[in-house]
């Protein structure tokens, strides 16, 4: 059987290689540290666990949900909006349930992008926005996120032939992978410079309450006439660790958020009506127990960036995610310098061209571990001679 040709243009999916390095290495007895996928590893904060012992032993959560969403959860998702960047929507023409954030940026695309079409995206970037593309048919154009551009994109640098062909621009701040951050002048310029190309600016704000060193992100939705051309996905994953539950939802522009309901109407059947009760509660979480799990990460964030600038990395304070973007030593590509911490350290870390080719020469730590396992990591790299300054050997 011939598979779609498609699926010829897909690289194999970063995690997916991740995955099997772990389990090799696991398979030859080799105690393992994992820094490498964004997964937090404390449960789901209680009061939405406790809503969802209660929603799902009522019978009327066990029947088709509504496509979109239930009215309760996008109508508290607007209020929590309004709470907390100020953003006034219509919940019922601009919000949409979606099965966690991964499933709804993957169908935008299908949504506005037909064969031939351009989308811009950041480089080094979450996978899906140019693998999306690609199976939609159409051209990723890479944006390169450069260390002397603060990882912000410079629009100026996009051809004006590959704007105009262009149907989407994805940003993502606080960013994965880098760890950056922006504030709402630099949404003034994206939301300008997509009124003028006519494109559909979609804002991946999956780790906007992770923000520490007194930084609070913004929302694109918060710039004059953002709603004309800009959507937002936000994500229940990473805020109140519900990486497994799978819900979250896309605001704004309510002929985009039609398009995409139009998309996952043929597709999916909506997230369990339980879920959804549980993600409202969410919303409900005390401040003090998110401010709790922000404190946990930057204790974790500061031993892992002291550590590292005891191995020789000039590391400054990040403000946001649980993740660290960082050079390799030089003359280490990506693939090497982890090939070296798996193999002489067993820390495994993902590489940066996984992220894109403007990753190259960078690799990423995800501060999913407690205190103690980074604590750990960092001897287990200064044993291996792991620093900044190393030298290439041979075998390498």
């Amino acid at each position: 059987m011939r598979q779609s040709q498609r699926l010829d243009r897909i690289p194999p999916y970063l995690f997916a290689r991740i995955d099997e390095k772990i389990a090799k290495a696991k398979a030859e007895g080799i105690d393992i540290i994992t820094l490498a996928i964004g997964d937090p590893d404390t449960p789901t904060v209680q009061n939405v666990v406790d809503k969802m012992h209660t929603a799902i032993d009522n019978p009327k959560n066990h029947d088709y949900p509504p496509y979109d969403g239930t009215q309760e959860f996008k109508k508290a998702s607007a209020d929590w909006l309004k709470r907390r960047f100020g953003v006034e929507l219509d919940y019922k023409t601009q919000v949409l349930a979606n099965i966690g954030s991964k499933e709804a940026i993957a169908h935008v695309f299908f949504a506005y992008v037909d064969a031939g079409d351009y989308t811009l995206c950041p480089d080094p970037g979450y996978p899906v926005y140019q693998n999306a593309t690609i199976l939609a048919g159409g051209i990723p154009y890479s944006m390169p996120l450069l260390a002397e551009n603060n990882f912000l994109p410079d629009f100026d640098k996009i051809p004006e032939d590959i704007a105009k062909k262009a149907k989407i621009m994805f940003l993502n701040y606080p960013n994965n992978p880098t760890g950056a951050v922006c504030d709402l002048d630099f949404y003034k310029k994206a939301v300008a410079y997509c009124k003028k190309y006519d494109i559909l600016l979609c804002s991946d704000q999956a780790y906007c309450e992770m923000t520490f060193e007194g930084y609070k992100a913004p929302s694109v939705l918060e710039v004059e006439g953002a709603q004309d051309i800009a959507i937002e996905f936000f994500s229940h994953s990473k805020s109140y660790n519900m990486t497994g539950w799978r819900v979250g939802f896309v605001a704004g522009n309510k002929d985009a958020i039609k398009a995409l309901g139009t998309i996952k109407n043929n597709i999916d059947s909506g997230v369990f009506k339980a879920i959804q009760e549980a993600a409202v509660e969410a919303y409900n979480t005390p401040k003090e127990n998110i401010e709790k799990l922000n404190k946990m990460y930057q204790e974790r964030k500061e031993v892992m960036e002291e550590g590292l600038r005891k191995l020789g990395w000039n590391v400054k304070p990040s403000k946001a995610t649980f993740y660290l973007w960082l050079p390799t030593p030089k003359g280490f590509t990506s693939e090497e310098f982890v090939t070296e911490m798996l193999e002489r350290a067993h820390v495994v870390v993902p590489p940066g061209n996984g992220y894109g080719k403007y990753g190259e020469g960078f690799f990423r730590i995800a501060l999913t571990k407690d205190v103690a396992t980074i604590k750990e990591a960092l001897s287990r790299m200064e044993k291996a001679g792991i620093s900044y300054n190393m030298e290439k050997t041979a075998v390498c």
